[in-house]
């Protein structure tokens, strides 16, 4: 019996160590000696420009295809993750995502000329939203725009960024490689990327489907997980029909603080009882004043919102019919 079991033991080792010759000259790590000969003819056109790695190289391809296949594996996984995940995930998309101005805004080119902002011009048979067009024109307008690029301190794309949505027909395809042939992108520095949605249903991530480098952000609904302090900028969102310029013509080129206008804040819409948004539009009573902080909400929201209603609903609901 004892006989019998070291015996298996050798056929076990030798198995082993056969194994891991063959694996080893496949990967290329062992080459077999040449004939003594040289190689004949038939050999020549095998063997001619030959190298140790060659097979290692091939090995690589392989392992390059099982990697792609991996990652195919892996984008149908990221399908059935959740948007908390996808969001996690998305955090990390932009190289400049540590930006602060001192750190990722070239003040020198602001110091000769002052704060000159310059808009690209637009791309013939590239469509824009009129949103977008009214940012540019708003910027083309002001007393801060330079047609000079050589001038500016600030650069506009003329690329509409605005709707991020691949469902949207605004949605501006191939965007990623427009963007990186501009000679004057430089990764985006001294750049302000403009940006109302993005993602698409039912995630709504915060890829906006190009890397902004090192370029500030304008954008609404940014998530505090992404907003970069002091640099980020984040806006409302706004509909096509926003009057481009508050107050009467040329208030902005005149940049007046604060402007001479009766009410300084107006807001009229539904109070959501319960859910999303709730305590937002809740406390909104608190800076009422009814003089030039104007802010008023109506419980009458969905079919059963007596259910849900408050004490100061019915004052609310008369403060707002008004």
């Amino acid at each position: 019996i004892v006989g019998h079991m070291q015996a298996k033991k050798r056929y076990l080792i030798l198995f082993s160590a056969g194994a891991c010759l063959i694996l080893l000259f496949c990967f290329g790590g062992i080459q077999v000696p040449l004939s003594r000969r040289g190689p004949s003819r038939r050999d020549d056109g095998g063997l001619s420009g030959y190298h140790p790695g060659v097979r290692w190289r091939r090995f690589q391809g392989y392992l390059q295809s099982f990697s792609t296949l991996e990652k195919d594996r892996s984008d149908d996984l990221n399908e059935h993750i959740s948007p908390r995940q996808k969001r996690d995930t998305n955090s990390f998309l932009y190289t400049g995502k540590r930006c602060r101005m001192e750190s990722c805004f070239d003040f020198s080119l602001c110091e000769k000329n002052g704060f000159k902002v310059y808009v690209y011009p637009q791309q013939k048979g590239e469509k824009i939203s009129e949103s977008y067009q009214n940012i540019l024109t708003s910027i083309e307008g002001s007393r801060f725009y330079t047609p000079d690029p050589g001038q500016a301190c600030l650069f506009v794309l003329s690329l509409d960024t605005l709707d991020r949505d691949q469902l949207s027909p605004q949605y501006v395809h191939n965007l990623k490689a427009k963007i990186q042939s501009l000679p004057l992108w430089n990764e985006g520095k001294n750049h302000i990327i403009f940006n109302l949605y993005s993602g698409t249903w039912p995630d709504y991530t915060e890829d906006l489907g190009f890397d902004i480098g090192f370029a500030m952000l304008a954008k609404a609904s940014i998530s505090t997980e992404n907003f970069r302090p002091k640099f980020d900028v984040s806006i409302p969102l706004f509909s096509k029909d926003h009057p481009r310029t508050g107050g009467e013509r040329g208030y902005l080129k005149h940049n007046t603080i604060p402007p001479y206008r009766k009410y300084m804040l107006v807001f009229k819409g539904k109070r959501y009882l319960t859910g999303i948004g709730s305590d937002t539009r809740n406390a909104l009573y608190h800076v009422h004043n009814s003089q030039d902080v104007v802010l008023l909400t109506t419980c009458k929201h969905g079919k059963d919102w007596q259910k849900h209603k408050d004490a100061r609903c019915d004052r609310d609901n008369a403060e707002y019919d008004k």
